[in-house]
């Protein structure tokens, strides 16, 4: 088979014109954010049960994500595909859901084998379609319209255009509804425990920092040379420097050593509490790990003590356990 020649002008031309063309579909779906779309919210706000996404085909495939989004936004949603559903799947949607239903051309004959069965269950339909007059859309309680004047495909054939529609549709439904229901951050956070954003915002520095045998801590009376030696069997390039009920008093670190090494200021024999730093940066148990990350960067360390609402050191932690945890 001969190789093709690829020529990068008409490439990128044909990439514009998709673009283009798919910008075009977005654009002319605000004049046309009506009631409609007000009493899709109002179905799947009012929805005791969940939100069941369907369609056939690519529409299927837009109804996957539009499901998979409404649940991560804090409306409850799975996808069915509507083959299946003629085949016993039907059991998994109930009288108290809500049915989305897409289909470009309103006709699809999966979509509308199943019309029958939640009609009879008086399931409250929505239906995104390219075709208003379509069947699907008639028996529909709410339609928006996601119709586009052509396809991005040269054929006009592939759906690229009217899936694109669908899909920002979907979004629109979801940030909509995660904007009336008060979806915080927070919300986001524990549908998303093992991704970045659960991290950030549900690790806290307890749960990162080292306690007990790890936390690296001397006296004040004790010597620089058991300072360094404590500090070097931290691991964490810094100890702290509290008293017998805990409270405390300073800080120091490899950078503190290197500055007494500048000056040949070094005594391994004098008190640790001459040379620390007092009133070392600090941060609370309870604060998020993210927190703590912006104070080090911010401040440009490495490593923060940490203490409880009475100034009592109860932990220490550097950069390197925040970056474990996947705080970034």
């Amino acid at each position: 088979m001969a190789q093709k020649t690829l020529h990068p002008d008409n490439l990128l031309r044909m990439a514009s014109k998709v673009i283009r063309i798919e910008r075009a579909a977005i654009d002319a779906l605000i004049p046309r954010l009506d009631q409609a779309f007000v009493d899709a919210c109002q179905l799947m706000l009012d929805c005791e049960g969940r939100v069941i996404v369907t369609g056939m085909g690519k529409s299927g495939h837009i109804g996957g994500k539009i499901a998979a989004t409404l649940a991560s936004t804090g409306t409850p949603s799975f996808f069915v595909h509507p083959g299946e559903a003629s085949h016993g799947d039907l059991g998994m949607i109930t009288a108290r859901d809500v049915v989305i239903a897409l289909s470009n051309s309103g006709e699809t004959a999966e979509m509308l084998a199943i019309l029958p069965v939640i009609k009879r269950l008086g399931i409250s339909l929505v239906a995104m379609t390219g075709r208003p007059e379509s069947t699907l859309a008639q028996a529909a309680d709410v339609h928006l319209d996601v119709g586009v004047e052509r396809e991005a495909c040269p054929m006009n054939l592939a759906p690229t255009a009217s899936t694109t529609a669908t899909l920002v549709m979907g979004d629109a439904l979801a940030v909509a509804l995660l904007d009336a229901r008060g979806f915080r951050p927070e919300d986001f956070a524990l549908s998303h425990p093992g991704g970045t954003l659960g991290r950030r915002l549900l690790l806290r520095v307890r749960d990162v920092m080292h306690t007990g045998e790890a936390l690296p801590r001397v006296g004040p009376q004790h010597s620089v040379k058991q300072a360094l030696l404590t500090m070097s069997s931290g691991g964490l390039g810094m100890t702290a420097i509290a008293d017998d009920d805990h409270q405390l008093l300073g800080l120091f670190t490899d950078g503190d050593l290197r500055r007494l090494l500048d000056r040949n200021d070094v005594d391994l024999d004098t008190p640790i509490k001459r040379v620390m730093t007092p009133d070392p940066r600090t941060c609370p148990d309870s604060a998020l790990a993210a927190e703590a990350m912006a104070i080090m960067e911010r401040d440009k360390i490495n490593g923060l003590l940490v203490i409880d609402a009475d100034n009592r050191l109860v932990g220490a932690l550097n950069m390197h356990d925040l970056l474990r945890a996947g705080v970034a």
